[in-house]
């Protein structure tokens, strides 16, 4: 599906979603702004839902919607090894019906270490993204010599690439895009401010034009995430609106 638009539920702020009464509760809102999809976010569900996950995909389908499921982990943990709750997390995304699972790069050291993942991904229904996060391993330099081991050793993975995770640590947007863009599969659009030294996500209509530019150097079939604070009185006009610009950029 061309220029696919998920709504990540995090956009509508954690304890703005909490307060709602949960992720399930937004799913209206992004259903009737003419989403695609959702990102639902492991660290915004409770026990109770982690255990009625399937409860959950049936809403989403209710509403039209497909899913995707973020989960606040590393793939790698900090020692190299590989991330022992990844096949946990792997089945949570397919009790979700999710069409992948993201999670960030973590201490990609070996192709040894990647060679685990074989067996483990292709035997799951769900495919695997990997994001550029605000730490050190987000960096270029770490995500390429991810890149490189995917491509030597034919790793059914592709990358989540947040246009403005890159600011946190200190890199190019650009220089990333030019050098990851083919392996990218999903984009979590984000534009940043920079408040003294931190810098801080912005609605699109409060941004610089950078965004745009750094939009059209990644693939044109790859599905859009809305990560980008949506506020305002009317969620679901504020919500449309940027759907719709998304979908027409």
């Amino acid at each position: 599906m061309k220029n696919a638009i998920i709504v990540v539920t995090a956009a509508y702020g954690n304890a703005h979603v909490t307060a709602m009464g949960g992720q399930q509760a937004v799913l209206p809102i992004i259903a009737a702004a003419g989403a695609d999809g959702v990102e639902i976010r492991r660290e915004l569900l409770t026990e109770q839902e982690l255990n009625a996950l399937p409860t959950l995909a049936a809403a989403i389908a209710s509403h039209s919607l497909f899913a995707c499921y973020s989960a606040p982990q590393a793939l790698f943990n900090d020692d190299g090894a590989l991330n022992p709750a990844l096949p946990a997390l792997l089945e949570e995304a397919h009790s979700l019906n999710a069409r992948w699972l993201k999670v960030s790069l973590g201490n990609f050291q070996s192709n040894h270490a990647a060679a685990a993942l074989h067996d483990l991904l292709n035997a799951s229904p769900v495919a695997l993204v990997v994001e550029n996060d605000q730490t050190r391993y987000g960096k270029l330099a770490p995500m390429q010599r991810f890149q490189a081991a995917v491509a030597v050793m034919k790793l059914p993975v592709t990358l989540t690439f947040d246009m403005a995770n890159w600011l946190w640590v200190g890199e190019s947007p650009e220089t990333a895009a030019s050098k990851l863009a083919p392996l990218v599969s999903y984009i979590h659009v984000k534009a940043a401010q920079q408040v003294d030294t931190h810098y801080h996500a912005v609605a699109l209509d409060d941004a610089e034009p950078r965004w745009l530019e750094l939009l059209r150097q990644l693939p044109g079939n790859a599905p859009r995430g809305i990560e980008f604070p949506l506020e305002g009185a009317d969620l679901t006009a504020v919500t449309r609106h940027y759907v719709n610009l998304l979908r027409e950029v």
